[in-house]
């Protein structure tokens, strides 16, 4: 008998532990499974980072770069031919959306300080992108006062151009090497959480800024001065072939 009690003891401490097992695997709530899940399928335009979002804003500015090129050009050959209010509104949104918000509120206020602090090679970049910011502003005020009229004389026509081909020509360059220098070198200097919480921050900015949709407006902006200037078309742009030789 003592030895049968032992055995039933043994095998109810057994599934009392296997019991107790079981209860510890709990599976998680439907709600936590339903909330994966919706993560999952969250579309990843909804995520920008605070790096995307610099590049991004400067595909904006990049395509006012364009508009500058090309009226530049026209002001050369037919001055008469090119309405200044298009080169107006496009200098009116660089300075808005790219020097008071881009250049000032963020690369000024952020990334170049923590660039300059990291010390290095790249730190020395900094120095000469603040000129160009500075000199930048310099040239919109020109272009905003060249244009505020109606018309163009053919002399002020031909400098205007010459001013804007020099503002294309550096801020392609000094876009490239924020693109492809400063802001990698920027991003080792911060941890995934700090990058998480200035995508907050920058996107708190850009609201006070420009607006709730500060972006898209820019975007739409651009876009409608791309079709007031027959600019719109994409594959105007497309090069020829190559002579056969």
């Amino acid at each position: 008998m003592d030895i049968v009690r032992r055995q039933w003891l043994a095998a109810a401490c057994s599934l009392g532990a296997g019991v107790v097992l079981v209860g510890c695997n709990v599976p998680p709530p439907e709600d936590s499974e339903e909330a994966t899940d919706k993560d999952a399928k969250r579309p990843a335009s909804s995520e920008v980072t605070a790096a995307e979002d610099l590049m991004r804003e400067h595909g904006v500015l990049r395509r006012a770069l364009t508009v500058y090129q090309e009226t530049a050009a026209r002001l050369k050959t037919a001055p008469g031919a090119v309405d200044p209010d298009g080169i107006q509104k496009t200098a009116k949104l660089f300075r808005v959306f790219g020097e008071d918000y881009h250049e000032q509120k963020l690369e000024e206020d952020y990334i170049f300080p923590a660039v300059q602090k990291a010390g290095g090679l790249t730190a020395a970049y900094v120095e000469v992108l603040s000129a160009q910011h500075q000199r930048g502003r310099e040239l919109t005020d020109y272009i905003l006062s060249a244009t505020a009229g109606e018309s163009l004389s053919l002399t002020r026509a031909k400098t205007l151009a010459g001013v804007m081909e020099s503002f294309v020509r550096m801020y392609e360059h000094h876009a490239s090497i924020e693109d492809t220098i400063i802001f990698p070198a920027w991003k080792q200097t911060l941890t995934l959480e700090q990058m998480d919480q200035l995508a907050e921050k920058f996107e708190e900015i850009e609201q006070r800024a420009l607006g709730q949709n500060g972006f898209e407006d820019a975007v739409k902006r651009i876009s409608d001065i791309e079709v007031s200037l027959g600019l719109a078309d994409l594959g105007q742009f497309t090069a020829p072939p190559p002579p056969k030789e």
